[in-house]
C-alpha cells in the first residue's frame, strides 16, 4: 500500500506541473495572437515602431519573449518540486 499512495503523490504532482505548463502555453498564444492581431491588423502605413520594429511584432515577439521567461523561471522556481521518478523499492 505505501507503494501505491507514493505513486500517487508523484503522478498528482506531475499532473499539477503539467497544468502550469498548459496554462503558461494558453498565456503565451492569448499574449501572441492579441498584440500580433490587435495592433497588426492596421495598414502597415499607419504603424508605430520600437527599436526599429513594428509595434505589434515588438509586443508579441520580443516583449512576449522576455515575459514568458521570466514566467516561466518564476514558475519552475516556486511551484514545480524536484522529485524523483523512480519506483520506490519495498521495504
Amino acid at each position: 500500500m505505501k507503494r501505491k499512495e507514493w505513486m500517487d503523490k508523484r503522478y498528482k504532482t506531475a499532473n499539477r506541473e503539467a497544468w502550469f505548463g498548459v496554462g503558461l502555453f494558453i498565456f503565451n498564444f492569448i499574449w501572441w495572437y492579441g498584440f500580433a492581431y490587435g495592433l497588426g491588423s492596421k495598414s502597415p502605413e499607419s504603424y508605430h515602431y520600437i527599436l526599429g520594429f513594428p509595434t505589434w511584432f515588438f509586443f508579441s515577439c520580443i516583449l512576449g519573449f522576455i515575459v514568458m521567461m521570466i514566467l516561466t523561471i518564476i514558475v519552475v522556481k516556486y511551484f514545480f518540486k524536484d522529485m524523483s521518478l523512480e519506483a520506490e523499492e519495498e521495504e
